[in-house]
C-alpha cells in the first residue's frame, strides 16, 4: 500500500487546513488510517484514526473538537480537516494504515505507531502569524 499524504502548508493561527491521505483501495478495502505528527525536536505524536469497521474515529485530546478525520470512498482517501489551528499544531504530519481485514483495530492500539503496517511521506504544516 503506497500512501500519499498532501495538503500541508503555511497558515495563520485560527485558520483551517485539510490534509489528505490517498492510496488505491485505501477506503474500499479494510484499512484503518491514522494521522501522526512530529514537531521539531519532539517525538512523533498520534493525532487521529479512522477505522474501516463501523467507521469508528478516535482523536487525541489535544485536537479533539478541532480536527475531524473522515473516509471518502469515492476518492479512496482519508481526510484530516483541521480547524482553529494553533502554533503548537506545527509539525510534519504523516498518515499510516493498518490492515483490518481480519478484525477491527483495537481502540487501545490506535495510538501506537508500531501497530500500523504502512506509512506515507510527511506533509509539513506550519501555523504562524
Amino acid at each position: 500500500v503506497q500512501l500519499q499524504a498532501s495538503g500541508g502548508g503555511l497558515v495563520q493561527p485560527g485558520d483551517s487546513l485539510t490534509l489528505s491521505c490517498a492510496s488505491s483501495r485505501l477506503v474500499s478495502d479494510y484499512y484503518a488510517v491514522g494521522w501522526f505528527r512530529q514537531a521539531p525536536g519532539k517525538e512523533r505524536e498520534w493525532v487521529a484514526c479512522a477505522s474501516s469497521w463501523e467507521d469508528s474515529t478516535y482523536y487525541a485530546e489535544s485536537v479533539k473538537g478541532r480536527f475531524t478525520i473522515s473516509r471518502e470512498r469515492t476518492k479512496d482517501a482519508v481526510f484530516l480537516q483541521m480547524n482553529n489551528l494553533k502554533p503548537e499544531d506545527t509539525a510534519v504530519y504523516y498518515c499510516a494504515a493498518k490492515d483490518e481485514t481480519w478484525g477491527a483495530f483495537k481502540a487501545s492500539d490506535v495510538m501506537s505507531a508500531g501497530q500500523y503496517d504502512y506509512w506515507g511521506q510527511g506533509t509539513l504544516v506550519t501555523v504562524s502569524s
